[in-house]
């Protein structure tokens, strides 16, 4: 069924195309050339190279963490009070990746909502984690306070998308509002700290915000490979690289004004 969908599609363009007529979208998406057994392989191979990023940074991460920065001498745990939520992070970062993969490998029902709910939970879990290194919550009880509302929002909206409808336009301003939310709140934190490395926050936000515009504002792909939604794959692979370290740079910064304090 999928490939009589996809051979049906591609006839159509081909006339349309003789026609001079623009590609138009097929149940809500562009139509892409296949390369083997690659629906959208400008896409799929992006979205490995993130996943490959963040698995590098994350692993950098753990080493940085556990065996070259100081640990706490009685508990023998690191100083840096965020250590387990970046681990947590890097494994929805790492899942949402893995999905997006397996989505511009193979577009299926199963892959996409697999691909668009691991999206949104990574994308919830991040804002989380956004807001309480950003307004420095260190206690359980605020933390809980933080993350409860937002774990239930991202929770309802995922079962609306698996079990309700799969609404790409609902699902796109849920996610750009949360995209948001995160850009104000870490330019918010960089013009306000005295932070190091606040450089490369800044980078990343401009990035990010322009990135942003590139799932906003769509184009049909180039060629038949090369869309918006790719180049937006594109572009977060440097900015990956860029925040991992400066995760690492904040472990560093964190653990030694700790470590200063404690002497």
């Amino acid at each position: 069924m999928t490939d009589c969908r996809y051979y049906c599609m591609i006839q159509r363009e081909e006339r349309r195309q003789l026609g001079g007529l623009s590609p138009v979208k097929y149940h809500g998406k562009w139509p892409f050339k296949r390369v083997s057994v690659f629906q959208e392989p400008l896409s799929a191979a992006l979205s490995a190279l993130n996943l490959l990023t963040h698995f590098i940074g994350w692993l950098s991460f753990f080493l940085q963490v556990n065996y070259r920065l100081p640990l706490r001498p009685q508990t023998k745990r690191t100083y840096y009070e965020y250590t387990g939520l970046w681990h947590i992070y890097a494994i929805l970062s790492l899942n949402a990746w893995f999905w997006s993969t397996i989505f511009h490998t193979r577009d299926i029902d199963l892959t996409e909502k697999m691909d668009y709910s691991s999206a949104v939970a990574q994308l919830g879990y991040s804002l989380i984690l956004t807001l309480l290194r950003t307004f420095n919550v260190k206690d359980e009880a605020g933390r809980v306070m933080f993350a409860a509302p937002i774990l239930a929002f991202v929770t309802t909206h995922i079962l609306y998308l698996n079990f309700y409808e799969l609404d790409y336009g609902w699902n796109m301003k849920v996610c750009v509002a949360m995209g948001v939310v995160h850009i104000v709140a870490w330019t918010t934190w960089a013009v306000v700290t005295h932070h190091p490395s606040r450089f490369k926050v800044w980078i990343v936000i401009f990035g990010g915000a322009l990135a942003v515009l590139l799932e906003v504002y769509d184009f049909p792909p180039y060629k038949g490979y090369a869309d918006a939604h790719s180049l937006w794959h594109a572009s977060t692979i440097p900015l990956t690289y860029l925040w991992w370290t400066f995760v690492r740079d904040d472990a560093e910064f964190r653990t030694s004004t700790l470590v200063k304090k404690a002497k």
